[in-house]
């Protein structure tokens, strides 16, 4: 399956996967071998938090190249802001509190709700997605509770 990307999130991606394999693994691989030379390994914490510490890495490892692997970046070029789409901002203005709210798009794995990024997996941005300005999105949370958003305006 495709992970859909920004060529900023590809970067960070590749960056991560570098400093976890060139600083973090010789990091931890250190540790083993000083846990593993204090002798009696079936009692040794530091040798089994060790081992453990690098399992995690490893996975992370694994799934940052799976990722990698199979991003495909999103042409920018190519959208549309006439809707709501990935990569699109949206200014909402809340029906309940009529409080205003900006919100980008983005692929999952690059979503920053300190920085109005949200992952177009969430239920507020599927409940956006395809509507143009002007219009009503009326969401359903998972915990039942309902929000209705005016869309004011539609920015790349």
């Amino acid at each position: 399956m495709a992970t859909y990307v920004t060529k900023e999130g590809l970067e960070k991606m590749k960056i991560e996967l570098e400093q976890l394999e060139t600083i973090e693994r010789p990091k931890i691989t250190q540790q083993i071998a000083e846990a593993r030379d204090k002798g009696d390994l079936s009692e040794n914490a530091e040798y089994d938090a060790a081992k453990e510490a690098q399992g995690m890495l490893e996975m992370r490892i694994s799934k940052l190249k799976d990722m990698i692997a199979g991003s495909k970046i999103i042409d920018e070029s190519q959208l549309d802001n006439s809707k709501v789409s990935i990569l699109t901002t949206v200014l909402l203005r809340d029906n309940t509190t009529k409080k205003e709210q900006k919100f980008t798009l983005v692929p999952e794995n690059e979503s920053d709700l300190k920085s109005g990024k949200i992952s177009v997996n969430t239920p507020i941005a599927k409940g956006l997605l395809g509507k143009a300005v002007g219009e009503t999105a009326d969401i359903l949370l998972p915990n039942g509770n309902k929000l209705s958003y005016q869309i004011l305006e539609i920015s790349l």
